[in-house]
């Protein structure tokens, strides 16, 4: 997948695309279904299927704190767009300037001008512009005027439910992994590379490997049983803790991940970590003794509970 940061980096060589247009959070189910559709007009028409998002997003640009957890940060989101077929992903800062595009500039500068786009696939409740003022039907029209078709993709509904980035949020929020498989086609997963920490885990016999978040909020919090890719050439068991660990006065959410019969060094590596059940809320304990007997209770159910699931 070619990948295009910043509209000066778009080479006039490389104009001409079949579009569309998102913040892509999770790539979900709904989401693959845009992009079959992108990728079905780029074959017919000889273009390169292509994808725009902006970092940050929107609504974390507008209100930091108010905007939703991230499902996926930018590097997660890139592995799962070039995993859907995507030909070209074009990221571009969203600033103050952008903010204050108008939906006329946003097709004539953004769409025709910078990606020379001949299609655009869009989802059912698409907006553009400054205040999200632009609608499908003016996009339909300036289409007409500049050349270019426009598709409206009906949502992806499964089991009665419109899959959304908000829906498979929802689902991580309250625990139900499962339900957020369903609605990505996929395990959730966050990926990272393993940083130093205080050790403090290796001091109280579970050493874990520390991920940085690179997200301002996360969907998944508490203790959850996980499977971890990257360490050896099938994923291996373990149990993480996702929080601010409370007990030992911490500020800033850190993913730790316990990896069960592993004592290798893991700093710098890329690994993932897939969500299969969560154990319990993260909780305050009165020591680290107290803390300890609660980590081997977790580490024995995490074991019994991925055993139980590979039928061992």
């Amino acid at each position: 997948m070619e990948l295009v940061r910043g509209l000066h980096n778009i080479a006039r060589a490389a104009r001409g695309c079949v579009l569309t247009v998102g913040n892509f959070d999770g790539v979900h189910l709904g989401h693959q279904q845009m992009i079959r559709a992108v990728k079905e007009r780029a074959a017919e028409l000889n273009l390169p299927a292509a994808v725009l998002v902006f970092e940050p997003s929107s609504k974390e640009f507008i209100d930091p704190d108010g905007a939703p957890a991230r499902l996926t940060r930018w590097r997660e989101k890139f592995t799962a767009l070039k995993a859907a077929g995507v030909d070209r992903l074009v990221t571009l800062r969203f600033n103050d300037c952008m903010r204050a595009m108008s939906p006329q500039a946003f097709v004539h500068e953004l769409m025709v001008e910078a990606l020379g786009a001949r299609y655009v696939v869009v989802g059912h409740d698409f907006r553009y512009g400054s205040k999200a003022c632009g609608t499908i039907e003016s996009l339909r029209e300036a289409g007409r005027a500049r050349g270019f078709g426009v598709e409206e993709i009906a949502p992806f509904v499964i089991d009665g439910v419109r899959v959304s980035s908000t829906a498979v949020r929802e689902r991580l929020e309250e625990g139900d992994f499962p339900g957020a498989a369903r609605l990505l086609g996929r395990p959730y997963r966050m990926q990272g590379h393993v940083a130093h920490g205080r050790r403090l885990g290796r001091e109280l016999g579970f050493p874990t490997a520390n991920l940085h978040l690179m997200r301002r909020k996360s969907p998944v919090w508490g203790i959850s049983a996980v499977r971890v890719f990257g360490i050896a050439s099938s994923p291996v068991a373990g149990v993480a803790s996702l929080g601010t660990r409370p007990t030992v006065d911490g500020t800033e959410p850190l993913l730790e991940v316990h990896v069960f019969d592993f004592a290798g060094d893991l700093y710098g590596r890329l690994i993932e970590v897939e969500f299969v059940a969560k154990l319990r809320d993260e909780a305050k304990f009165v020591s680290l003794d107290a803390l300890v007997e609660q980590m081997q209770v977790d580490a024995a159910q995490a074991r019994e509970l991925l055993s139980r699931m590979n039928g061992d």
